[in-house]
């Protein structure tokens, strides 16, 4: 599905698969609706679900591609309201997407899926790529900045069947909130590729080198049902550790017992908000953040100077990436790495 192309530009059409919409010239520019406030945005979605569940129950009733409320709110609109300020973040390139976009042939055909701000687009001179994002506001500087991108969503890329000779998908498989979510995106990878082509794929580890970071995420229970959410957008957290340790006798045993029964919680826990500060100074230039305060879907640090977002993760436990392309008959893992606290494989289309 394409949601929205951001260029006039014929070069991408060429690549364009079948859209609901349909495209009647290669010369106008698609856009999506950009909301002028949080609360339009809302009022736009005519879902409402009651439900939100983060396991793959939850999707039973409607199409895998149908994005969860979860998602809609905590990824998506999270970025697009902190789209330049994360741009201005994101500039350094990871040695290992370089070293496997330079070790491509000349004239590949690459495709950058959940492209950002675009800082892997155009990398090797010798090569031609093209990107797409769920983020209007994150395309737009893309686009701004010369490169072909469009805004599409990963589970349903616009683009034809084996046109690309390779594809990455850099840090975006753990904002998909369902298991079958993120197989799709893994398996529309591997459809856009030639027989031959290869994917690269990275996402954020439960195994983090510096351990620190995930107490300072809000963990996640494994499903939101509706008597769970209080006001329009807040979810209530439990807390992992909010057992009762006044039930255990006070012996060294049992002490130990306790101690590893929360690092195992810890260990165990795969779903996560991640906070982004966004400072004040740039919060206000959209106003956009004035909405999502009074809408919940923010609140202000003023110790830190910044309004403050979350983002849903799911991070990825290890083999659990391998896991979910053991059962595709149509690529195999030609290699698989722990790095930079991303668990990352790289595939290879063979029918």
């Amino acid at each position: 599905m394409v949601v929205g192309l951001t260029r006039s530009s014929k070069y991408i059409y060429q690549y364009l698969g079948a859209s609901p919409s349909p495209i009647v010239a290669a010369d106008t520019v698609y856009r999506r609706k950009v909301f002028s406030t949080m609360r339009e945005a809302e009022a736009a979605d005519s879902s409402n679900l009651s439900t939100l569940v983060l396991n793959e129950e939850s999707l039973t009733h409607q199409s895998v591609t149908m994005t969860p409320e979860i998602e809609k709110k905590y990824v998506h609109r999270v970025y697009d309201a902190i789209a330049p300020h994360f741009s201005s973040t994101r500039f350094a390139k990871w040695p290992k997407v370089a070293s496997f976009l330079c070790s491509l042939p000349p004239n590949s055909l690459i495709l950058d899926a959940g492209c950002g701000n675009g800082k892997y687009l155009g990398l090797v001179p010798k090569c031609f790529f093209i990107g797409c994002d769920i983020s209007a506001p994150l395309i737009t500087i893309c686009a701004d900045r010369g490169h072909e991108v469009l805004v599409a969503d990963a589970v349903n890329l616009p683009y034809r069947t084996g046109f690309g000779d390779a594809a990455i998908s850099i840090a975006v498989l753990h904002h998909l909130s369902t298991e079958n979510r993120r197989k799709k995106a893994i398996e529309e990878l591997v459809r856009v590729v030639k027989m031959g082509g290869l994917v690269l794929i990275t996402v954020w580890a439960v195994e983090q080198e510096d351990g620190s970071l995930l107490h300072k995420w809000t963990p996640l229970t494994e499903k939101y049902v509706e008597e769970e959410w209080v006001g329009p957008s807040s979810p209530r957290v439990r807390d992992p550790f909010s057992f009762k340790l006044e039930s255990i006798p006070e012996s060294d045993e049992n002490i130990n017992l306790a101690s590893q029964s929360v690092k195992e919680t810890v260990r165990n826990q795969q779903e996560y908000f991640v906070p982004w500060h966004l400072p004040y100074h740039r919060a206000e230039v959209s106003g956009a953040s004035a909405c999502a305060l009074a809408n919940g879907l923010a609140r202000k640090d003023d110790k830190k100077g910044a309004v403050v977002y979350n983002r849903y993760y799911h991070v990825f436990s290890e083999g659990e990436l391998e896991r979910l392309v053991s059962g595709m008959d149509n690529a195999i893992i030609v290699d698989q790495f722990f790095d930079k606290s991303n668990w990352c494989i790289v595939l290879k289309k063979t029918l």
